[in-house]
C-alpha cells in the first residue's frame, strides 16, 4: 500500500454520485470469504464493481455514495488477535484516511445505521442481482427507512448495473497500464509455451507451463480457469478437465489469461502438438484467422459494438461454403444462422478489471458504439463435432484464435499480438 493513490478511487465515486437523481444514494457491498472445506478459506479476491470504487480489498465491507459526492464505507474494525491469524486490516480510521472516503462506520453497524442515512430519499441504487443476499438486506433496510419516515414518499430501489458498467467500458490511464502489463505476461507466457511443448505432453503438463509462466511474469493467478483441450475436447467450448493425453496428429487448444493487480488477459491459440499443421487443420485454421483479422478491423470507435460479430459470422460463413461444410447460398446461411453448426459462440466481450467485464453491449435500447479506450476480446473459431455431417477426416478439429483489442482514435491496437497467430509462425516458434 505504499505506493497506493487513492484520487483514482475517489474520482470514480464522484463521477458516478453524478450519475443520481437528486436526493438520491448508492449502495455496494464487498465479496465475502467463502470456505473451500471445513474451516480453509479460499483465497479472497475483492469484488471488481467495489474494487473499481474503493481500491479497497478487506471483505465484509459497504459503501454508500449519494448524489452530493459523499461516500462513506463501512468495514471491520482492527482486530489485533485476528490480525496474528490473517494479516493487516485497516480498521475504521485507517480506511478512512487511506481511502479517501468522507465518513466511516463498523460494520456491526450497518443494520442500525443504514436505515437512518437512507430515510428520506427518493431513490435507492443497487446492482440488483448481483447478490441475493444483499438484495434482501437493501429492501430489509428500505423497509426500515420507509416506517422511520412515514408521511414521504417511499423510496424506490433502482438497478445501478448499467450505469456502472458503462463507466467500467472506458478504461482510464491507470486501467490502461496494468491491462497492457497482464496482456504482456499472458502473451509472453503463451509464446514460451509455444517454444517448450513437445510431443508426449499430456494438457496438464500443458497447463503447468501456462501457470508456470503467469507467475514468473508478474501475475499470482490466471484471470479465469485454463483451458488446455487436446483433439476432439477443443469442441468443447468450456472444457476445463485438461488432463487428457494428447495424440500426436491432435491440435491443442489453449484458452488462457492472467489477472494482474486484477486486471485480466485473455489469449487463446491453437497449434498442432507435433509442431506441424495437416492439410485438414490447416485450412480451417486459415479461415479462422481470416475472421481474426476482419473482426479486428471492424473495432471502429463510433461504430456498433456489434459490427466484429456480423463480420465473423460472415467470413466464417464464406469459409465454411468453400470448404464444402456447408452448401447453400451465403445470404441464406447468414439469415439462417447455418454457420452455428460450426461456430456457435459469439466474437468476443467487453474485458477489464473481469475477463467478462460487467458492461453491457446495448444501453437505452441502443448497441453500445466503440470509443477511445475501450477493449474487446476478439475470438472467433470453428469447431467440428463427431456428429458434424461432414467427411470424418475433418471431424474433431476445434480452432479458436483470440486476442484483447484496444479500441483507439487511429484505429484498433492488439494488445496481445506478441504472441505468434499465422499458423507458420507457430510452425517456426515449436520448430
Amino acid at each position: 500500500m505504499d505506493d497506493f493513490n487513492n484520487k483514482t478511487y475517489v474520482k470514480r465515486r464522484k463521477e458516478i454520485s453524478k450519475l443520481m437523481e437528486s436526493n438520491s444514494c448508492f449502495l455496494i457491498n464487498s465479496a465475502n470469504l467463502k470456505f473451500r472445506n471445513n474451516d480453509s478459506s479460499y483465497f479472497f479476491r475483492q469484488d471488481s464493481n467495489f474494487y473499481y470504487l474503493s481500491g479497497f480489498v478487506e471483505p465484509d465491507s459497504l459503501i454508500m455514495i449519494e448524489n452530493n459526492g459523499k461516500s462513506t464505507l463501512f468495514c471491520r474494525e482492527r482486530n489485533l488477535e485476528l490480525e496474528k491469524w490473517d494479516g493487516f486490516m485497516h480498521g475504521v480510521d485507517g480506511a478512512k484516511k487511506t481511502f479517501g472516503f468522507d465518513e466511516c462506520f463498523d460494520i456491526t453497524e450497518k443494520e442500525n445505521l443504514i436505515p437512518e442515512m437512507i430515510k428520506g430519499k427518493t431513490n435507492l441504487y443497487c446492482l440488483i442481482g448481483k447478490d441475493k443476499n444483499f438484495d434482501a438486506s437493501v429492501s430489509s433496510w428500505v423497509n426500515k427507512a420507509n416506517n422511520l419516515e412515514r408521511h414521504q414518499a417511499n423510496i424506490d430501489i433502482k438497478n445501478f448495473s448499467n450505469e456502472l458498467g458503462m463507466m467500467r467500458l472506458i478504461k482510464d490511464e491507470h486501467e490502461l497500464s496494468l491491462m497492457r502489463k497482464s496482456c504482456e505476461i499472458a502473451a509472453k507466457a503463451h509464446k514460451k509455451a509455444l517454444m517448450n511443448i513437445k510431443k508426449g505432453m499430456s494438457e496438464f503438463d500443458i497447463e503447468s507451463l501456462y501457470l508456470n509462466y503467469f507467475r514468473e511474469g508478474g501475475s499470482n493467478f490466471p484471470s479465469y480457469t485454463p483451458i488446455v483441450a487436446g483433439g476432439s475436447n477443443a469442441c468443447i467450448l468450456h472444457y476445463i478437465e485438461n488432463n487428457k493425453t494428447i495424440k500426436e496428429s491432435d491440435l491443442v487448444l489453449v484458452d488462457a489469461g492472467c489477472e494482474y493487480n486484477y486486471y485480466a488477459s485473455d489469449i487463446t491459440r491453437t497449434f498442432p502438438i507435433s509442431g506441424k499443421f495437416s492439410a485438414e487443420q490447416k485450412a480451417i485454421y486459415e479461415v479462422v484467422l481470416e475472421a481474426h483479422k476482419k473482426s479486428t478491423e471492424a473495432i471502429v470507435v463510433g461504430n456498433s459494438c456489434m459490427n466484429p460479430q456480423k463480420t465473423s459470422e460472415e467470413v466464417i460463413s464464406q469459409g465454411l461454403k468453400d470448404l464444402g461444410f456447408l452448401k447453400e447460398p451465403l445470404e441464406e446461411i447468414l439469415e439462417k444462422k447455418l454457420f452455428r453448426e460450426f461456430y456457435y459462440h459469439k466474437i468476443g466481450h467487453w474485458i477489464g478489471l473481469d475477463v467478462h467485464d460487467d458492461s453491457p453491449y446495448t444501453y437505452k435500447d441502443e448497441e453500445i458504439k466503440f470509443k477511445e479506450n475501450m477493449i474487446m476480446t476478439i475470438e472467433p473459431g470453428i469447431y467440428i463435432n463427431e456428429s458434424a455431417p461432414v467427411d470424418s477426416k475433418w471431424k474433431g478439429i476445434g480452432i479458436r484464435i483470440e486476442d484483447d483489442i484496444l479500441a483507439t482514435n487511429k484505429g484498433p491496437i492488439n494488445l496481445t499480438n506478441e504472441v505468434p497467430s499465422h499458423s507458420d509462425e507457430i510452425e517456426k516458434l515449436m520448430a
